[in-house]
């Protein structure tokens, strides 16, 4: 990379108008000096151009091709429907862009692996927007679990519930790799690995269905190498309308935090924007709050600084492929087939 490239901001392009683009990206970015989002190309030429009026964005293109041909565009984020993710990550990958893509990072593990392999061929930063891996608050979580202080991990869980009533929602969307363990299940998956650091067997897997073959709800039970268990709930629509939460459980104590995907969101119940952790052991309870900014202002920073000073990232295409391992086979031990592969 040369050295002017270094100095000036990261400029990135958007595939798409999706709603996730304002507060996943072009929110953080206004207050971050290290990234410039200078375009957007839309399926609809007229819906990019009143998304670029309506936000700032000073070019919008025609087309997703006439983007990535683009020569000062040097970074996109890919926010298209989760079946769109592969061919064109890897279109901007061969275009020279590096990518940063929206959870999850394909349909199934065979594209994760093909974009995997494109961003090492091409030598670009391909990124899985697992947003809430960038917050200081996931630190503290394998901090306190590393630290011994729980003991030995024996179970981890981890619940996302979100209300999804509109049944022609993309979510719900078999033709764009929708579903529950899609869309909120991937979370908890990465959390659980995250938090034992190890990659799970799944034992057992039930769906519930909104349409043939979508899963609006998931629980799948899990077990680890050294011997703990998991349990993975999700959910779109559910009797539980919403609940974010994580637990681990050692031999010693426990560990549980509220909404570890999205802590920011806590700052409208608290004044100063702080996160809630419980750590409970025999010697008594106690809570922790953990200071950030949103998981999206990390998230874009850590980008920057992968892409301009080579820095390392902790959701690489390379994790993006073992998360979808994981994806697919709650799929087939639920009797359902990996998305993209109906």
């Amino acid at each position: 990379m040369s050295t002017a490239a270094a100095g000036r901001p990261l400029r990135l392009g958007i595939l798409g108008a999706a709603r996730v683009v304002e507060y996943a990206l072009l929110r953080p970015a206004r207050s971050d000096s290290s990234v410039e989002v200078v375009a957007i190309a839309a399926r609809n030429p007229d819906r990019a151009r009143t998304f670029a009026s309506r936000h700032g964005i000073p070019q919008a293109y025609p087309s997703y091709e006439a983007l990535l041909a683009a020569p000062d565009i040097e970074a996109i984020y890919n926010p298209l429907p989760n079946s769109l993710h592969c061919e064109w990550s890897i279109r901007a990958l061969d275009a020279g862009k590096h990518v940063l893509c929206e959870k999850p990072i394909a349909s199934n593990t065979a594209e994760a692996e093909r974009m995997a392999a494109a961003a090492r061929r091409t030598g670009r930063v391909l990124a899985e927007a697992f947003h809430w891996r960038y917050h200081p608050l996931a630190e503290r979580l394998r901090d306190i679990i590393r630290s011994g202080e729980i003991g030995k991990l024996r179970h981890v869980e981890g619940h996302m519930c979100v209300p999804i009533f509109d049944g022609r929602d993309i979510r719900y969307q078999l033709s764009l790799a929708g579903g529950a363990t899609m869309d909120c299940g991937c979370y908890v998956i990465s959390m659980l690995r995250f938090l034992t650091g190890a990659e799970p067997e799944v034992l057992s897997a039930r769906a519930w269905l909104r349409f043939p073959g979508v899963d609006r709800k998931m629980v799948a039970e899990l077990r680890f190498p050294e011997g703990a268990t998991g349990r993975l709930v999700c959910s779109l629509l559910s009797p539980v309308v919403l609940r974010i939460t994580a637990r681990a459980v050692g031999d010693l104590g426990t560990l549980s935090v509220f909404n570890p995907i999205g802590p920011h969101a806590l700052r409208r119940f608290t004044r100063k924007g702080l996160h809630l952790v419980k750590v409970r052991t025999r010697s008594g309870t106690r809570f922790e709050r953990v200071e950030g900014p949103t998981t999206y202002a990390c998230q874009l920073r850590a980008f920057a600084a992968a892409v301009r000073e080579g820095k390392l990232l902790p959701t690489t295409a390379e994790d993006g492929v073992l998360n979808m391992r994981v994806i697919d086979a709650i799929y087939r031990k639920a009797g359902l087939s990996p998305r993209g592969l109906n």
